[in-house]
């Protein structure tokens, strides 16, 4: 059984157990059907088989060794992946600006972090892409990369994973920007398939609700021991449902076509918006800049003028994130803008 089918099927147990609203006392009425949902591990329910089965299912779509469901967030598939591939007093190389789970995850291992730089896109006001001749693998046990960036600029993982291979390293790829990645043609390839590890948000991108989020495992080791060490014992049952959900309807025939439609938006709108310039690697990461305009100004004349707020902005470029749910509705009011600038 499913997770979603189990929080489905009514039970006529009495509970004598945590949690201990007993799916029936709301003292926040406005999640009354969150709390309906909001079951522990108990005999009456047993959720943890089912969870295992969705998280084996969704190792078969994504072609992975491994799949686990996080509730924690990115954070917490980092931190997990450093700690399954890393001992106390090994060096582990991250980017100097990297989210900072990268270096709490190699203080939490005991290990050594190592940093590298990137260069910034003079053109753009961006971090560039992670190259095998920026980063020195030698005497390292694992390299954290992320890609894609903020801004949606990607590295070639393969070129990346060669390199690491080559010198014993294990390979982390915080992919977290990238969860539509693996259903669309159209994007970026995804790290899944080919680093030793990959994270995914899928509250960042994909539809999915905050924390939500994905650790898959491509290598021979496992991640479930540290997982436990970092893990709650009391999960949200309703978030990790709304995970296999989440995850189903990407596969689906509905979201790969939802995810195209979006894509074939956006295209319409770099190609019939001609007084802003569009940089960047995924197609969903609409960074822009304008001739008369720093990337500060731009973003505050879209935030007053048009009501439009970006994700990111710095003194060159601005960019605005899309996902799933970006409604079309949106992109034309957004077209309609940037027209008008």
């Amino acid at each position: 059984m499913s997770l979603i089918k189990l929080l489905r099927k009514q039970n006529r147990k009495l509970l004598f157990t945590t949690p201990s609203h007993s799916q029936k006392f709301f003292i926040f009425n406005k999640f009354r059907q969150f709390y309906k949902y909001d079951i522990s591990e108990t005999d009456a329910h047993n959720p943890q088989e089912a969870l295992k089965k969705a998280e084996k299912r969704a190792s078969i779509i994504y072609k992975t060794k491994y799949t686990h469901f996080l509730t924690n967030g990115s954070t917490s598939g980092i931190i997990a992946a450093v700690l399954s591939c890393v001992k106390p007093g090994e060096k582990v190389l991250i980017w100097k600006n990297a989210h900072q789970s990268h270096e709490n995850a190699v203080k939490l291992a005991g290990a050594i972090p190592v940093y590298y730089d990137l260069p910034v896109s003079n053109e753009w006001g961006v971090p560039q892409k992670t190259t095998p001749d920026l980063i020195n693998v030698k005497g390292v046990k694992a390299v954290i990369v992320t890609s894609p960036s903020y801004e949606g600029i990607t590295s070639d993982i393969k070129d990346l994973k060669d390199v690491c291979e080559k010198n014993n390293a294990y390979l982390i790829v915080d992919e977290a920007h990238g969860a539509l990645y693996p259903f669309c043609e159209k994007l970026p390839e995804s790290a899944v398939n080919i680093a030793d590890f990959t994270i995914q948000s899928l509250h960042k991108t994909a539809g999915g609700l905050n924390p939500t989020a994905l650790l898959h495992v491509n290598c021979n080791l496992s991640a479930s021991d540290a997982l436990a060490m970092i893990n709650t014992t009391s999960p949200s049952y309703p978030l990790l449902a709304s995970i296999e959900a989440n995850i189903n309807y990407l596969n689906s025939v509905q979201g790969r076509k939802k995810i195209n439609q979006i894509i074939e938006q956006i295209e319409e709108i770099k190609s019939s918006v001609k007084n802003v310039e569009f940089g960047g690697d995924d197609i969903t990461k609409i960074l822009i800049k304008h001739s008369k305009m720093s990337g500060f100004e731009l973003s505050e004349t879209l935030f007053e003028k048009f009501n439009i707020e970006d994700e990111k902005t710095n003194e060159t470029s601005t960019m605005l994130l899309c996902g799933i749910g970006t409604s079309e509705n949106k992109l034309r009011k957004l077209k309609q803008a940037l027209c008008r600038l």
